[in-house]
């Protein structure tokens, strides 16, 4: 078959595409969605190969992770365009329109697949781990059997089956809301569905395999193997049995008659999206925001300039050496090899260029091998130069070490930087069955602890991870200091190629604010080391203040998230304690009130909170003033612990202000957090005295910027304050009326990459 050739670059969007899916209206167009909140449609420019944006949808405050488009019908002539997002939302649009017509909520997690069906259907899946099933703008069934996120979807219309695909490695076949098939043979995520016909379906996974099932029986009928990293996207050819597939690898695969036939690479990390058009071209979606179109027609190839710039791309992108193993660089052939012709189209090998190592590809249309990226990460048969860390018989440029469930052994997390930092977060939930509920804080924890490094700099660096706290108890342990807020975007690139060769960086645009969630201090210390040490404190206070030395053992289920009539009573009078000895019970006091009932009993409790503020004045240790910060930020997670919070607001601030002469980070992000959850819960009610307090505490906490606050800290502290302010004129001119943005400025200036960008953000937002 013609191999097919670059037709153009579409460039628009400012973060990746994610999702891709043709249009009915306008004929021939393409509809794209990206990290940068939007979606887009895209219209052949007539008479040239290339494609201009004629319509930009908006309305998601997250990113849009996928798309389909509904059939016309009399309501909607034209169909609909629907898009789902991180918003937990989907949202509905007609061709030409840029605001939604509805909004469909449901969902609790990103909303990651969309399918459509005949008599107006929608099909949705979640990382709430369910799908759903909607029909006239209403969910009529919630699909429950998956054991995590459901990352694919797909509609047999013709039998009336729906399709999930899930992070738990199965796929199931559901009619009238009921499972009546579950396909098991990927051993990782399962990531995209394609219906072959009413019989055959085909998948991909995370396990870089492609499988092809019988619908009814369940058979697994072939797999396909070529890709060397995760499989994110398939999509049916026009033939209706040969397929197009995307992923981590850089590639795009053309499938004929169950062989790859043509590999294509990409001068960026990840192909998220591929979709076959209905003139035979196909698109895809990457990480650098780029959609590119190619096509086996020659009158459609792009231009001899257009090319050259596109291979320069190539040849300039990093190749990871991990997949490749071991490579002895002194034993690679030399660029005279190049002479000899590939034995097949998409043959690639390795060059020894002067001690470096070129990626070439065989182009069998043009007789002539292509450069496609220099390897990063090799090694000399007499060392090891890499300087990457062994991991399960692998190298890797981090492992992590990962304290996460109490009682259990530690685990290993091992990162490439040439990896998707979420998606290394998911492989490794997977991989140890772990809550899908820790995919943010994991991921977030890679990107804060790789900040800084870019591909082909990895260092054998073995680092701690911050959810353990070494081998005896400190109750100032240090919790995750990202908690999902900021930071870098961990699917975008640093630039994006555009036809004329050069690199240019995205706009930078605002990750950082509104805040929406609450952030929670729920890491702790092995309930051992706890008792451990209140046994010995336990000894040293009074005797009308000690308790029975078998009685410490019913803190334990309030330690492990459970409720005890008993413990409570004696937590009860521990938190009474003189100040040299009460922070492990303090501690256990901010572990405990994750259980609601556990939280009501506490807060109900004559004058707990001015015991509370009796343990956070000036002169107490600041052990103890921590974890008072902490214990009422985590007094947010009940309905009555907000309410005791709110009803305390004057004297929880001022004590918080107080706790500005901490010097440790734990202290200072453990109050600034505290703040944060104030700003979190009062930015959507009209309250402005009580935003009022809020500002004034943080301009407060502010006013030490640049004199040993933290920049975590600071960080939340200004996070805290774009949520009050973000679209709220009155909150901006409360902000001016205290002089918050001289404050702000001055974090402008931050050795912080994230705490100076948001600083920025949020002057500009104030300014506005």
């Amino acid at each position: 078959a013609t191999p097919y050739k670059l037709r153009c670059n579409i460039a628009g969007h400012q973060k990746d595409v994610r999702a891709l899916v043709t249009a009915i209206f306008p004929d021939n167009g393409l509809i794209s969605g990206s990290r940068d909140n939007t979606s887009c449609i895209w219209v052949n420019k007539e008479g040239t190969n290339d494609f201009y944006q004629e319509t930009v949808h908006r309305g998601h405050s997250n990113f849009v992770s996928s798309l389909c488009v509904m059939p016309p019908d009399d309501t909607y002539p034209q169909g609909l365009i629907m898009t789902g997002s991180n918003d937990k939302s989907i949202l509905a649009y007609t061709p030409g329109s840029t605001e939604p017509v509805f909004k469909l909520e449901g969902h609790e997690g990103n909303v990651c697949a969309l399918a459509s069906g005949k008599f107006g259907f929608l099909l949705s899946g979640s990382w709430d781990k369910t799908a759903r099933v909607w029909l006239n703008q209403k969910c009529v069934m919630v699909l429950e059997g998956h054991e995590m996120a459901v990352w694919a979807v797909g509609i047999i219309s013709g039998q009336g089956i729906m399709l999930t695909g899930s992070a738990d490695k199965t796929i199931k076949s559901w009619k009238a809301g009921k499972c009546i098939q579950t396909y098991r043979g990927h051993t990782d995520c399962v990531r995209g569905l394609g219906v072959v016909s009413e019989a055959e379906f085909l998948s991909c996974s995370n396990d870089a395999s492609i499988r092809r099932w019988a619908v009814t029986s369940g058979d697994c009928l072939n797999v396909y193997f070529g890709h060397t990293n995760y499989v994110y996207s398939l999509s049916i050819l026009p033939n209706g049995q040969d397929f197009i597939t995307g992923g981590e690898d850089r590639t795009l695969r053309v499938w004929r008659d169950g062989e790859c036939v043509q590999t294509l690479y990409h001068p960026c990390e990840s192909v998220w999206a591929v979709c076959a058009l209905p003139n035979g071209d196909i698109a895809t979606g990457a990480s650098d925001g780029m959609i590119r179109i190619f096509t086996q027609v020659s009158e459609r190839v792009a231009s001899q300039e257009v090319m050259e710039a596109y291979e320069a791309a190539l040849a300039s992108a990093p190749v990871a050496s991990q997949p490749l193993g071991d490579i002895k660089t002194e034993d690679l052939p030399g660029p005279d090899s190049l002479q000899k012709p590939g034995k097949k189209d998409g043959q690639t090998t390795m060059i020894n260029t002067g001690g470096s190592v070129d990626v070439y590809q065989w182009d069998a249309s043009q007789g002539r091998w292509i450069k496609i990226g220099n390897v990063v990460g090799s090694s000399g048969s007499t060392q090891r130069t890499s300087g990457k860390t062994l991991h399960e018989g692998k190298e890797y440029d981090y492992v992590f070490t990962v304290d996460i469930q109490e009682g259990a052994p530690p685990l290993k997390l091992p990162f490439n930087i040439s990896e998707e930092p979420w998606m290394a977060a998911q492989k490794f939930l997977d991989k140890h069955q772990l809550p899908q509920a820790y995919l943010e804080q994991v991921a977030n924890f890679i990107i804060e602890n790789t900040k800084g490094v870019t591909l082909g700099m990895g260092s054998a660096l073995s680092h701690t991870d911050p959810f353990t706290g070494g081998d005896r108890y400190v109750p100032g342990k240090e919790e995750p200091m990202d908690g999902g807020l900021g930071g870098s975007d961990p699917f975008t690139g640093s630039g994006r190629y555009v036809p004329d060769g050069q690199n240019q960086s995205s706009a930078a645009t605002n990750s950082h604010f509104p805040v929406k969630s609450f952030i929670f201090f729920d890491t702790s210390s092995p309930s051992e080391q706890i008792l451990g040490k209140l046994r010995d404190f336990n000894k040293n206070v009074d005797p009308e203040q000690s308790v029975p030395e078998k009685s410490l053992d019913s803190l334990i289920p309030l330690i492990e998230g459970n409720t005890s009539g008993e413990g409570i009573k004696v937590l009860d009078k521990l938190i009474g304690w003189p100040q040299e000895y009460v922070f492990p019970a303090l501690d256990i006091l901010r572990i405990s009130i994750r259980q609601e009932e556990t939280s009501r009993l506490l807060c109900s409790r004559p004058g707990f909170t001015d015991l509370l503020i009796g343990h956070a004045l000036s002169g107490c240790p600041p052990a103890s003033r921590m974890l008072v910060m902490r214990t009422f930020t985590n007094l947010f997670r009940h309905e009555h612990g907000v309410k005791l919070m709110l009803a305390n607001i004057d004297t929880i601030l001022q004590t918080a202000i107080a706790c500005r002469d901490l010097n440790t980070k734990n202290g200072q992000v453990a109050t600034a957090t505290l703040l944060l959850n104030f700003c979190v819960r009062l930015a959507p009610v009209d309250d402005l005295e009580a935003k009022a307090k809020c500002l004034q505490a943080a301009g407060e906490l502010l006013s030490g910027a640049g004199k040993g606050v933290d920049p975590e800290a600071s960080y939340r502290l200004l996070i805290g304050v774009g949520s009050l302010v973000h679209g709220d004129d009155g909150s901006k001119a409360l902000a001016h009326s205290i002089d918050l943005p001289g404050a702000i400025a001055a974090c402008q200036s931050s050795e912080s990459g994230k705490l100076a960008e948001c600083a920025r953000i949020l002057s500009q937002t104030l300014s506005s």
